[in-house]
């Protein structure tokens, strides 16, 4: 099918909902697999195309993304998929709810999914209700979600835009128009035809998705080159394949790279100052290391952003893709693990103010912050470029980790020596007195 008149839709909800089933139903045939034992759900990412009342459409089922028991690197692989098969981007998102008793799942799904959602992409989005047999009689799907404070306030931030269906029991329901399927999935279809109108036919996109669709073109023209009788189809699908393999190692190293950057961050540089504090240095020397260890870490800052920056502006396509991941992966996963940082900090932070005093410990506390946070952009983007050259994620993950270490390391040799001058100004730089 002509690919550039195919909508691109992504299936999002979690596991049990019944993603496959309604994706099946949208097609009106089964095409996704369906499971409805225990052990039921969606492993991996799966995009299928078909013609529905002359569109194309292409559906992308999806994960459990929002399941909070779903291991993290498995929701990372996946999403990565994801990615890869809706680049440049999707014409429209359904989020998909079942008709239920609201519990706490559901008010975490709900959360998550404002969390995670732009303005910009919910401006694709539409909230599409399962299991329509519970709504009661003569209840529309509008009726059941005004129940509701915090569903209302999604459905309202998607504009207003809601359906329902039944994947079991109104497909032949000729009685009730409202609950029949066919009824429904042309509703649907028409409000992606005004999702798609209101943003001029675009697609919902963004830095990473149109990277991730250039390094697909560039696949593909390499594949065409010794392609044979492959089909476009069978060289779009091999370029996806190669391109998942090459980001899906890079993420390994900026998601490793982070994480030990924002540690070797923390343990490093606070640790300067703290050892600073614990000397009792005067009052002046204290001034001049934290305004030093401060700089240190903007100067970091700069360069990891000079870097990914430079990347993205270069001519060639190395240094393209590597600015543009290394900003929005590294990006990322310095986001991720803020949260680790964050927590270092906070641990750290808190020692600091009991062993140092209140004024040091709390200025111990926020370099804490900020370095955790230089140092995982930083590690993220070191860990991009060790992962240049590793053939599998694992392999991504060692030279990552053992690259950020080895700067750590030597950042710690280098600074040494300041310390010591910084204690005693008299000293040369080798350390010796003068």
């Amino acid at each position: 099918m002509d690919e550039l008149n195919t909508r691109k839709i992504v299936i999002l909800g979690k596991t049990g909902v019944g993603k496959s089933s309604l994706a099946n139903t949208i097609f009106g045939e089964k095409v996704f697999k369906t499971d409805h034992t225990i052990n039921s759900g969606t492993r991996e990412c799966e995009a299928q195309t078909r013609s529905v009342k002359g569109r194309n459409l292409t559906l992308i089922d999806t994960p459990g993304f929002f399941d909070t028991d779903r291991a993290e690197e498995d929701t990372k692989a996946e999403i990565l998929r994801c990615i890869t098969e809706c680049a440049p981007g999707p014409h429209a998102f359904l989020i998909v709810l079942k008709v239920e008793k609201y519990t706490k799942q559901e008010k975490s799904v709900i959360e998550k999914v404002q969390q995670y959602f732009s303005e910009e992409a919910l401006k694709y989005a539409t909230v599409l209700f399962t299991h329509g047999d519970q709504l009661p009689d003569g209840m529309k799907i509008e009726e059941f979600v005004d129940q509701n404070d915090a569903m209302k306030d999604l459905v309202k931030k998607c504009g207003n835009r809601c359906h329902v269906i039944d994947n079991k029991y109104w497909n032949e329901n000729l009685k009730d128009e409202y609950r029949n399927n066919q009824f429904q999935v042309e509703e649907l279809l028409k409000t992606i035809d005004k999702i798609m109108l209101a943003n001029r036919g675009s697609c919902y996109t963004n830095e990473l998705l149109q990277a991730v669709q250039e390094k697909i073109k560039q696949e593909e023209e390499e594949i065409r080159k010794s392609s044979g009788n492959m089909s476009g189809e069978e060289i779009r699908k091999k370029a996806k394949a190669s391109v998942f393999k090459r980001f899906w190692i890079k993420l390994a190293g900026v998601t490793t790279g982070a994480l030990i950057g924002a540690l070797c961050g923390v343990a490093v540089m606070v640790g300067l100052v703290y050892t600073v504090l614990l000397m009792r240095a005067e009052g002046k020397l204290l001034k001049q290391a934290i305004e030093m260890t401060i700089g240190a870490a903007a100067g970091g800052s700069a360069a990891a952003g000079s870097a990914a920056g430079a990347g993205a502006a270069a001519g060639s396509a190395a240094a393209g893709a590597a600015g543009s991941a290394a900003a929005a992966a590294g990006g990322s996963a310095a986001a991720g693990s803020a949260a680790a940082g964050g927590s270092a900090a906070a641990g750290a932070g808190g020692a600091g103010a009991a062993a140092g005093g209140s004024a040091a410990g709390t200025a111990v506390g926020t370099l804490t912050v900020v370095v955790a946070g230089v140092g995982a952009v930083a590690g993220g983007i070191r860990g991009y470029v060790a992962a240049e050259e590793a053939d599998t994620p694992w392999e991504a993950v060692k030279m990552a980790a053992g690259a950020v270490k080895d700067d750590a390391i030597s950042f710690s040799d280098n600074t040494a020596g300041l310390l010591n001058r910084l204690i005693h100004p008299q000293s040369g730089r080798d350390g010796k007195p003068n």
